[in-house]
């Protein structure tokens, strides 16, 4: 496989930069898809638009007819207020790349330029351009949307940049990479009365404390101390005044575990502590969850290893460092609910580029845009040879 010039690399780092200065939130990537789009048609790439909303795909067609493989780069970014004072700051207010995606789609575009640019292998590539990663489940949206059938890769292969890990070294974990999320909305509502007169109203700022301190003893009392698992509210609103019991109190928060069978639990328990706090505070109480949960992101083993052995073969270094996976979530977990896979962790590097995700000072380090284009793309040439030997 040819590597990335200095050119190639410039040009990868201006993409990102152009992608950085405008951010597109989720289910809004019109901009970001015609963007890429028209850089992958440039380096005669088919492409397929419009899939689950704003994705694309990019087929890579070989040298000779062979099975078919996939790599993935999300494109959305963040509704937060960008505070980095860079160049190419965002210009969209109150939206940002706080996660990198501008650089995983600059590290995808780099790796197509590698397997366009050669198709010296036997199948066929197809770039995934996936939308809506940060709320609303883009990899089911495309899934829905015939992602599978229309092309039928056998193996996904995708990357995150990551925090606390030096610039271009990649972790692949054995288990568990990420975990898998349920998020919930919650309302307790009642009368209202004159905080004299409490007797005349149940209380929903009650109510919502009682399930505030319950859901926390979910955790401790009913998941098994030997799995992982975080319950969290986020977000607890109700009342204006400081005598008046208010008629509604609304709660959001989130639920992580590793397994879905935790998820599960802590939803049947999360429905029975509502409930119970409903009643001892005398209110009525609607309870939403999103549906369909999002699925733990786990390697399969022989990707794993195959995606490990690229890293040693193309001179990239291996993560020694702690290999503990994150509570935070990736919908790449609904790709390998039906294909195997893997999803590696490449460092972001010093403190100097800010690498806390999702906050308004961070940004993404362009030294990795080469070793991530490098480790997808011989990731995808790789996987090839093996499914066909």
């Amino acid at each position: 496989m040819n590597t990335l010039s200095k050119a190639d690399i410039n040009t990868l780092i201006s993409y990102r930069h152009t992608l950085h200065a405008h951010p597109e939130l989720s289910l809004e990537e019109v901009w970001t898809a015609g963007f890429i789009r028209d850089r992958l048609e440039a380096l005669g790439i088919a492409v397929h638009e419009k899939i689950g909303g704003n994705g694309l795909v990019g087929v890579i067609e070989g040298a000779a007819p062979g099975p078919a493989v996939a790599l993935r780069a999300d494109m959305d970014a963040l509704a937060i207020s960008e505070t980095t004072g860079l160049s190419y700051t965002s210009k969209n207010p109150g939206k940002m790349h706080a996660c990198g995606h501008n650089g995983h789609v600059a590290i995808l575009i780099g790796a197509a330029t590698l397997l366009a640019r050669a198709r010296d292998f036997a199948g066929t590539v197809y770039l995934v351009f996936q939308p809506a990663e940060e709320r609303f489940g883009g990899a089911r949206l495309m899934i829905e949307d015939g992602l599978l059938e229309r092309f039928p890769f056998e193996r996904i292969f995708g990357l995150h940049n990551w925090p606390d890990m030096p610039a271009g070294e990649v972790l692949l974990h054995d288990g568990p990479v990420m975990a898998g999320t349920s998020e919930f909305d919650i309302t307790f509502r009642a009368e209202g009365a004159h905080a004299a007169m409490p007797h005349l109203s149940g209380d929903p700022l009650l109510a919502g404390g009682h399930f505030l301190t319950g859901l926390q003893q979910a955790v401790a009392r009913a998941v098994d101390p030997y799995e992982a698992a975080v319950a969290t509210v986020g977000s607890f609103h109700g009342g204006y005044a400081q005598n008046i019991i208010p008629q509604s109190a609304d709660l959001k928060g989130t639920l992580r575990a590793f397994r879905m069978e935790t998820l599960t639990l802590l939803r049947e328990r999360t429905r029975a502590i509502a409930a119970s706090a409903a009643a001892t505070a005398s209110c009525a109480v609607d309870l939403i969850f999103d549906d369909p949960m999002c699925p733990p992101v786990a390697n399969t083993p022989a990707e794993r290893d195959l995606m490990r052995a690229v890293v040693h073969e193309a001179g990239l270094a291996a993560y020694r460092g702690d290999p503990r996976p994150t509570m935070a979530g990736d919908d790449f977990g609904f790709f390998l609910l039906h294909r195997p896979g893997a999803y590696a962790w490449i460092g972001n590097g010093p403190a100097v580029f800010d690498g806390r995700l999702h906050q308004p000072a961070y940004d993404f380090n362009d030294a990795i845009i080469a070793p991530g284009a490098t480790l997808l793309a011989g990731a995808a040439i790789a996987a090839l040879a093996d499914i066909s030997n």
